[in-house]
């Protein structure tokens, strides 16, 4: 999948970033040998990775049943080192540390956060990198959705996305995310559109070039249909209100 995704930055116009997320799960084989499959992940697959340049991030799953805290930190202390920034997948399920860790290990961004305690929130409030909520993941999966209010009071860097996969958020469309995010998580449509634009840019890093509509970046622009307001768009859920859209100034 890697390299498959490194051909498509070869050819594709669009921006892209990838992550290596070996660390997902456990195979069959390595359930009762964890640190067996963690050595593989660091001794032979990331050197790989480095050699091919086939990563800009690393992510690890921590969460009940599959990569503790301290394991998540080992395998990214390793990731570092070949160059790999940590973008973390953090308390979908269970508070067990892993907002502390990535803080410490200075993850660019922390991933999920549906389950969070008030000290955490207020840890992400002072966190410096991104706080990413993936509402139609909650959504798909019958979850409650994150509390994202609260988190944007505490003072944290809101950032929105689609968690698109075929296991729990089957869809792309950030008109849904963005309308999920209003209606169910009380953010207001400003809050809404820059969390999914430049928010989202600063999260990846290319918040220079990307993200919102500047002298000098790229022009990348969604032109919606005529509405009657910013705030129609998420209220207007079921409906596709794009008109075109222009990447590196053509329209596609």
């Amino acid at each position: 999948m890697l390299r498959m995704i490194k051909k498509l930055k070869e050819k594709s116009s669009l921006k892209i970033k990838s992550t290596f997320l070996g660390a997902h799960t456990f195979p069959i084989e390595y359930k009762e040998n964890h640190q067996g499959y963690i050595d593989m992940i660091i001794n032979e697959m990331l050197p790989v990775i480095s050699e091919e340049k086939l990563a800009d991030y690393i992510d690890v799953f921590c969460e009940e049943g599959f990569f503790s805290a301290e394991e998540m930190t080992t395998i990214c202390e390793a990731g570092k080192k070949y160059g790999l920034k940590p973008k973390l997948h953090v308390n979908q399920l269970n508070s067990i540390g892993g907002i502390e860790a990535g803080i410490a290990l200075d993850a660019l961004s922390l991933d999920h956060l549906e389950t969070l305690t008030q000290r955490e929130i207020e840890l992400l409030g002072k966190y410096k990198g991104a706080s990413t909520l993936l509402p139609s993941a909650a959504f798909f999966l019958r979850m409650p959705l994150q509390p994202a209010r609260s988190l944007i009071n505490a003072g944290a860097a809101v950032t929105l996305a689609s968690d698109y996969n075929p296991g729990s958020s089957p869809s792309g469309n950030m008109n849904f995310v963005i309308s999920l995010s209003c209606i169910q998580m009380k953010m207001i449509p400003e809050e809404a559109i820059n969390a999914a634009t430049i928010n989202g840019a600063c999260a990846m890093e290319i918040e220079k070039d990307y993200g919102s509509i500047a002298p000098g970046k790229k022009a990348n622009l969604i032109f919606s249909k005529p509405v009657p307001s910013l705030s129609y768009l998420p209220y207007s859920f079921g409906n596709n209100l794009i008109d075109k859209v222009m990447i590196n100034g053509s329209f596609i």
